[in-house]
């Protein structure tokens, strides 16, 4: 049986060990930008023993951000992803990052088209309360601006020192939205048939390609199934497999689910509404979720390696590297994903959980992760500071006073700007009109 911890090469990258942090949005990246907590949080997983940590969500473009607080790549952004990168491979992982594009599922309020855009015209139901109730469809053009925006966003990916980069094909993002006949009701030739759905998911993945050089692996992150009658189902989804192996992709990570639809189809376990409702900062959602979040949040039960019956078809359809994840969280889980013949193994909570928790693996000191599916890592996200375990007491703890640095950094900052502007008040802030 091939050894979980024993290394092993991804295209042109040696990686220490199969294990991957998955790529989990981090709620560390304020206006866009790259904190010091982001860096932290990716230095302090590769210390703890995993091959690759993935820097989860970054946008391709502004407006491909699902919200403000997103990361969307650009050239300014470089020297702090440099000191990231740095950092991961000072603790001898490897880093990639994770590309995408919200589509038509936008609650940025930064927005700068009138409208969000996906396949066909739809309701943005995420922010139908914030004014931004359509999507629009997207033109060819749009289409093949996008296309070249994935690739610029890769280039600048390896400038920035990351070894690998993932393409978001997956959870009801723009290029899931593409693939799924659900929300794709397209007339032209990137819509209707598989082949044309999934179009502009392969002239993207093929631009990637061609934009870095052979050792930089590209991975897919991939639905198995949308979850959700008339979406995307695994027979289509196997298919997809095969043309993104033969379009140069280096790994697919096997996941499913749809953000708009059933986001907790991909996290199995328990539903966190009351910790959903408590962070969340606009008014309208957070009602919205209090009235109807019971009726229209779905909870899916929990059990080891939930999407490995599914993974199991792709295993037979392709030989390129396959990524296993959901529901992987003790050693027995991944003894068993390297016996069913895949190559690597990705995790998410656990490792919010315990960051370290690879190393321990690895000593033997545990067999299994403190992690249950609880789900409350997920609303975490959405706190101000970003994820952690709020049953680790000492990550809530850390936290917190990360949270009271920044604010009393951002009062000095606002001191300086005032003496600066000759005494008077700074209110670009705090939102306040200066007075007449």
């Amino acid at each position: 049986m091939t050894d979980p911890f024993s290394p092993f090469r991804l295209g042109g990258l040696t990686l220490r060990n199969r294990i991957v942090k998955t790529a989990a949005f981090e709620g560390m990246c304020p206006r866009g930008d790259v904190s010091d907590a982001l860096i932290e949080h990716h230095r302090t997983i590769a210390a703890g023993g995993v091959g690759m940590t993935t820097v989860a969500y970054c946008a391709v473009e502004p407006d491909g951000r699902t919200f403000r607080d997103q990361l969307h790549m650009r050239r300014e952004v470089v020297p702090d992803l440099r000191r990231l990168t740095a950092a991961v491979h000072a603790e001898g992982a490897a880093a990639s990052i994770q590309l995408g594009h919200c589509g038509a599922f936008s609650n940025n309020a930064d927005l700068g088209r009138r409208r969000p855009m996906g396949p066909s015209r739809a309701l943005n139901l995420v922010g139908a309360l914030s004014g931004r109730v359509l999507a629009d469809p997207m033109t060819a053009d749009e289409i093949a601006e996008t296309t070249r925006r994935f690739a610029a966003a890769a280039q600048v990916a390896r400038e920035a020192g990351f070894d690998a980069v993932e393409v978001h094909l997956g959870h009801g993002y723009l290029l899931s939205q593409f693939l799924s006949p659900q929300t794709n009701r397209r007339r032209d030739r990137y819509g209707g048939s598989l082949s044309n759905r999934a179009r502009f998911a392969l002239e993207v993945v093929e631009r990637v390609r061609e934009a870095l050089p052979p050792e930089i692996p590209v991975l897919c992150k991939v639905n198995l199934r949308d979850g959700f009658r008339g979406g995307l189902e695994l027979e289509e989804s196997v298919k997809v497999a095969r043309w993104l192996e033969a379009r140069g992709a280096d790994a697919l990570i096997l996941s499913g689910g749809f953000v708009s639809k059933n986001p907790f189809y991909l996290f199995r376990g328990e539903r966190p509404l009351k910790e959903m409702i408590a962070v969340e900062k606009e008014l309208p959602l957070k009602l919205a979720l209090l009235l109807f979040g019971p009726f229209v949040i779905r909870s899916f039960p929990f059990e080891p390696l939930y999407f490995l019956p599914l993974a199991r078809e792709v295993r037979r359809a392709v030989r390129m590297p396959l990524v296993l994840l959901g529901g992987i969280k003790s050693r027995a889980d991944l003894a068993l994903a390297m016996r069913e013949g895949f190559e690597l193994v990705a995790m998410g909570r656990a490792l919010v959980h315990d960051p370290a928790l690879v190393a321990k693996y690895a000593t033997g000191e545990f067999d299994d992760s403190g992690c249950i599916p609880c789900n409350r890592c997920v609303a975490e996200m959405d706190r101000e500071g970003g994820v952690c375990c709020p049953l680790v007491k000492a990550q809530v703890d850390a936290r917190a006073a990360r949270v009271l640095r920044a604010r009393r950094s951002g009062e000095v900052a606002q001191l300086v700007r005032a003496a600066t502007n000759g005494g008077e008040r700074d209110t670009t802030s705090t939102g306040e009109r200066p007075s007449p």
